[in-house]
């Protein structure tokens, strides 16, 4: 037997994503501790793309992080800072949010239609963790817009996209693209709009990438705290094996 046949296998990407995964702690940023090292995350992640112009605080947040319907995660791998993504739900009964303005023509229409939307916005990723975990941010990130959606029994998932990250949601989510890029201030480069129509898309979705999945008692800690107790929430799945 060669040497490298009795080499181990490199582990795969589901592999390395569950371990990642392990390590993962997700929290609502509420202190004010906490928020602003979001807020500099943010700005920093954001700076780094060019994606808004300098500012003395070197902070980046805005009205909508203080909304009752709002809630900015922080995202912590190895107990450090390594990501944010804020949620937004929005209903009837709640209907702002920060894709509401930009994409009035098509977001007004679903809320009058009665749908729950999971509006996930600033998603920002610590650069060491990004090149420590390569390719795995994105699957840890959104993954909490995943858990809100199965705590809120949303009806639709928003992402408010540039051109170059609309391959990620259409391969990894079936998002389909319903505006082109639009001015999105007080972002220097326009965004389009995606969405996903959770409800039917769902279970696709959860066997191709399983590390979507979670269970009642994960989205509980993370979104009753700040939420208060969804009166949606799905009952809990049954528990299924991990697959590659």
């Amino acid at each position: 037997m060669s040497v490298a046949a009795l080499a181990p296998s490199a582990p795969s990407f589901s592999e390395r994503l569950f371990s990642a995964l392990e390590k993962v702690d997700y929290r609502a940023a509420v202190s004010e501790a906490d928020r602003d090292a979001v807020f500099r995350l943010r700005y920093d992640a954001y700076e780094r793309e060019r994606a808004v112009g300098p500012t003395p605080t070197r902070r980046l947040s805005d009205r909508y992080d203080d909304l009752a319907n709002t809630m900015v995660t922080s995202i912590h791998l190895d107990g450090a800072l390594a990501a944010t993504i804020r949620i937004s739900v929005m209903t009837p009964e709640q209907p702002d949010g920060p894709d509401g303005p930009p994409f009035a023509d098509v977001v007004d229409p679903m809320l009058a239609a009665g749908k729950v939307l999971i509006d996930p916005t600033r998603h920002a990723t610590d650069e060491g963790f990004s090149n420590a975990y390569p390719g795995l941010m994105p699957y840890l990130t959104t993954r909490v817009a995943w858990m809100a959606a199965e705590y809120f029994d949303a009806d639709v998932i928003l992402a408010s996209v540039r051109t170059e990250h609309q391959a990620f949601y259409r391969r990894v989510f079936g998002c389909v693209l319903i505006c082109e890029p639009r001015p999105y201030p007080p972002l220097t480069k326009p965004l389009s709009l995606m969405m996903l129509d959770f409800k039917a898309a769902r279970e696709k979705v959860l066997q191709r990438y399983p590390s979507f999945r979670s269970t009642a008692f994960e989205r509980r800690m993370l979104f009753e705290p700040f939420y208060g107790a969804a009166k949606r929430e799905l009952p809990a799945e049954p528990a299924m094996a991990r697959s590659a």
